[in-house]
């Protein structure tokens, strides 16, 4: 029997990322679909959108070239991040420990004040996670790092910034695997560690559906790159995704869930 990290990994190899080498895929289904494509084009802008439908192993995607691109993780490593902080012990619950505001005034309003984790990671408080990653330390976050097998793996760029502007890189199918993974509760770490980074992630609902996931942006020296991932959940239907986009305007940052939404319905995701 075929695991689904398995399929999806040989669907990965056999459509969307030819440079991984795996055989026996020809009873695999993917699909690509130019209609996806389109609602970046209609945004004026360029990106990718890959959803992983995992009741019928079937990946969709925009495109066979920007689904394979490694990227800078940007806020979605706030996710990882969060599950390294429980499994090492530096936050043992995430809606009790605090962190406390250091006092620096930021233009993001609601990053000045204390936070919980929970809390912080619902408006993307990149000091808190700056704070955390300092406290789970190169040593430790290398070791998960690799655990979890999570994009490139490579955390040079500075303890408390290489997910924004150092060197680890992360592609949209490798994204829905390590989501994938945590949702089912099968990464190599504590199955509490991975219950709670789920109940933690943000949740927005549309009609009868439920999506779980988490931003990211880069600034303009590393290229104003947006992301939404995450998984909807309507009824018994789950579709991990992983959508990124270059975000040139405001308009575009804030048009990622938009986006996302009308290709998780162009998909029948939701």
């Amino acid at each position: 029997m075929i695991h689904r990290r398995h399929a999806l990994g040989l669907l990965a190899a056999a459509t969307i990322l030819p440079s991984r080498s795996f055989a026996n895929v020809s009873y695999q289904r993917s699909e690509f679909r130019e209609d996806l494509r389109k609602r970046f084009f209609d945004l004026g802008t360029e990106g990718t959108f890959v959803g992983y439908k995992i009741e019928d192993y079937l990946i969709i995607a925009s495109d066979k070239v920007r689904s394979g691109e490694g990227k800078l993780p940007a806020s979605t490593f706030k996710i990882p991040n969060a599950l390294i902080a429980l499994e090492s012990g530096v936050v043992q619950d995430p809606d009790k420990d605090v962190f406390k505001w250091d006092g620096t005034t930021r233009s993001i309003e609601a990053w000045n004040r204390d936070h919980t984790l929970r809390s912080a990671l619902a408006v993307s408080a990149f000091p808190v996670f700056q704070e955390i990653a300092r406290r789970i330390g190169e040593e430790q976050m290398k070791k998960y790092v690799d655990i979890i097998d999570y994009g490139n793996r490579d955390i040079g760029g500075g303890i408390d910034q290489f997910w924004v502007s150092g060197n680890l890189r992360i592609d949209p199918v490798q994204q829905i695997d390590f989501l994938d993974r945590l949702r089912r509760g099968v990464l190599p770490v504590g199955k509490r560690s991975q219950q709670l980074v789920c109940d933690i992630l943000p949740v927005t609902k549309v009609g009868d559906a439920v999506i779980r996931a988490k931003t990211g942006l880069t600034d303009k020296e590393h290229g104003s790159l947006g992301w939404l991932v995450g998984w909807a959940e309507k009824g018994t239907d789950v579709t991990v995704f992983a959508m990124n986009m270059d975000c040139k305007t405001q308009a575009q940052i804030d048009a990622r869930m938009s986006v996302t939404q009308q290709c998780l319905t162009d998909i029948v995701a939701l």
